[in-house]
């Protein structure tokens, strides 16, 4: 049976340690590493940042990390392609050696929040020993079989920081004890940023809870007066 698990690592444990040193700010989300031939492309985000001190900081990386801007958005995230040697770095390494597949990642400057998905318990063990060769200190925050196919209405880890901060902050509350101001300044990210993974994360959570794939939630509906 297939396995969903959610762990954390310190920052300096993934690339991108020197763009943390440089804009302390930035936060990073990874759209998905798939791993081909021992190659790793990943395209990832940044917000919260100057753009221009992004790219310096990037250009500042190892050798062995290449990034590539691909689009800037009017609320200010950034798009870049990535492309590192698996070889280098301890975590890249074990999730290509051993097989998973990476759902999502967040980074800031204090920690990265993954979440996997492996085929069974030997390829989460062979992540875990992966790991412990390469020095990686991991903290696992959730380990579960996956009962269900996944679908596109799956939380990000983005998604769900916001909408769990959110909550714990009162911005739910009425009245609101939170403004979308307040909360993207604690995430490090624009309001816009913010106020897009809150409609994404309640959308996602809505058709979870009413078993509705993203492409019927999205389709049109009539409503008929009788």
């Amino acid at each position: 049976m297939a396995i969903l698990v959610e762990f954390a690592v310190p920052a300096d444990e993934f690339p991108l340690g020197s763009l943390f040193s440089a804009v302390p700010e930035a936060t990073v989300e990874l759209e998905r590493i798939v791993p081909t031939n021992g190659a790793v492309f990943p395209y990832l985000w940044i917000s919260g940042a100057d753009r221009h001190d992004v790219t310096a900081a990037l250009e500042a990386s190892p050798p062995a990390e290449t990034f590539t801007l691909v689009d800037e958005l009017d609320d200010g995230n950034v798009l870049f392609r990535a492309e590192w040697d698996p070889t280098a770095n301890g975590i890249v390494s074990a999730i290509v050696d051993s097989n998973v597949t990476l759902l999502s990642a967040v980074g800031k400057r204090n920690q990265w929040r993954f979440r996997l998905r492996a085929d069974d318990h030997d390829a989460i063990k062979r992540f875990q020993s992966r790991c412990r060769t390469n020095d990686v200190r991991l903290s696992v925050r959730r380990l579960q079989p996956l009962e269900s196919r996944e679908t596109n209405t799956e939380l990000t880890l983005a998604q769900l920081e916001a909408l769990e901060l959110a909550f714990e902050r009162g911005y739910f509350d009425d009245p609101r004890r939170a403004t979308l101001d307040d909360l993207a300044t604690e995430l490090g990210i624009t309001r816009q940023s913010l106020a897009g993974r809150l409609r994404r994360g309640h959308r996602n959570l809505l058709a979870r809870l009413f078993g509705i794939d993203e492409q019927v939630a999205r389709r049109p509906t009539s409503f008929s007066a009788e």
